[in-house]
């Protein structure tokens, strides 16, 4: 039986090995992870094509296959990554807001690991990479609980890390993994503060929601996108449908993928058919609503067009399906708030003004001017790989890189100071 206690424990002696490392160190351990991929990339592809044979046997949509599947080229890349965190700047021990006091004491603070994080995630084995790599190098230890369809996965990924550190001489148990698919044990997990320092989980908003109400240890949200192109009547339209082309379909299961596009009524006559043309090069699925409907419906253009159902503009949908409507910039902005979950959002504009007001407006974790949101990315925005997209306003918001996976402590010192 799976003891997750036993697992806490040696996370939280793995972590206080961690949390001592020098920067060469860690970057050792990191590197030695990359070579470990690069070397074992045939067992892991082997049980990998296990899972998505399954996958295919349940019936699992494309998009979540795809968001599944490793390759060579993605193997690969996840090597890469790892030595692209090498790179990075290491946040423990750096020190900010350095002040002395009008009584002489000098005070600071200093970022130091938080511990030990949770992470419950679904599909993506490459998440389990950027876990390890990530909490490595801010000198967290881990325990991860990924999806049933990506067991074999992610135990061989695991296999792999274990393996990297105890060839650098660290403790396996600085990453673990919970290979029991028993979903009792995400409950139990979601209880052992005394063990787990953060819990982050990666999945759809009933994850979100069990984690919210049943853990005892602070929860960061996030990777859930309802995201959304507003196109302003002074858009250039060509670079337009670039950026919905790009938000749409370059990688449609993920979340900071487009999932409606809102389009200024002045030009809708004329764009409306343009973008249902460049969708239907790519098989996309207009799914428009009100006069939306009326100018794409039997218009020549070539995309399959089904009229919006009551939900469809709160859903995220993960596949080749695009969601329209016609609105103004206010309205648009009224729609995002009651639609979006505050992950990723659009405008594109020739207008300043119009611009400046959606940014200021638009309260999600990226907001975009004239760019696809699927830069909003850890990789894109130069923190190297992520642990999650964060959409909740405390702590870290946007994508967690490395210093979101800090703390800090106050340092203090004196010289024989006593409190009068």
């Amino acid at each position: 039986m799976t003891d997750l206690i036993a697992m806490g424990k040696a996370a939280k002696a793995a972590g206080r090995v961690l949390a001592t490392l020098t920067t060469d160190e860690k970057n050792a351990a990191l590197l030695a992870i990359a070579d470990e991929l690069e070397a074992q990339t045939e067992a892991v592809l082997a049980q990998n094509a296990l899972d998505i044979e399954d996958g295919r046997k349940k019936g699992l949509s494309e998009g979540l296959l795809d968001r599944l599947l490793l390759t060579e080229a993605r193997m690969a890349g996840l090597a890469a990554d790892t030595r692209k965190v090498v790179s990075l700047p290491d946040p423990v021990g750096a020190e900010f807001d350095s002040r002395v006091l009008p009584n002489g004491l000098r005070l600071s603070r200093r970022r130091i690991p938080v511990g030990v994080l949770g992470v419950i995630y679904e599909a993506r084995p490459n998440v389990t990479i950027d876990i390890a790599t990530l909490c490595l190098k801010t000198g967290n230890a881990a325990i991860m609980r990924g999806g049933s369809e990506t067991l074999r996965s992610n135990l061989a990924l695991v296999n792999v890390i274990q393996a990297a550190l105890e060839k650098v001489g660290l403790p396996g148990t600085a990453v673990q993994y919970i290979d029991n698919p028993d979903r009792a044990l995400v409950a139990e997990m979601m209880r052992l503060d005394k063990y787990i320092d953060m819990l982050i989980p990666r999945g759809g908003a009933g994850l979100h929601r069990l984690c919210r109400e049943q853990a005892t240890i602070p929860v960061i949200t996030g990777g859930i996108g309802i995201c959304h192109v507003f196109v302003d009547e002074s858009a250039n339209q060509e670079k337009a449908l670039d950026i919905i082309e790009n938000a749409k379909v370059q990688r449609p299961s993920v979340c900071n993928a487009l999932d409606t596009v809102l389009v200024h009524p002045a030009i809708a006559d004329d764009f409306l058919p343009k973008v249902a043309n460049r969708m239907a090069q790519n098989d996309v699925e207009l799914r428009p609503a009100g006069r939306a409907l009326d100018i794409l419906s039997g218009n020549g253009h070539g995309a399959k067009v089904v009229p919006a159902g009551p939900d469809d503009f709160s859903t995220e949908w993960m596949s080749l399906i695009l969601g329209v409507k016609i609105m103004e910039l206010d309205e648009a902005i009224d729609h995002i708030d009651a639609h979006s979950m505050e992950h990723s959002d659009s405008i594109v504009t020739n207008n300043w003004q119009n611009a400046t007001k959606f940014v200021n407006e638009v309260n999600s974790s990226a907001v975009f001017v004239n760019a696809s949101t699927r830069f909003n990315d850890g990789g894109q925005f130069g923190l190297g790989a992520e642990v999650a997209v964060s959409t909740q306003k405390l702590h870290a918001r946007g994508p967690m890189g490395l210093e979101e996976l800090t703390t800090y402590k106050w340092v203090c010192f004196g010289d024989g100071h006593i409190r009068p």
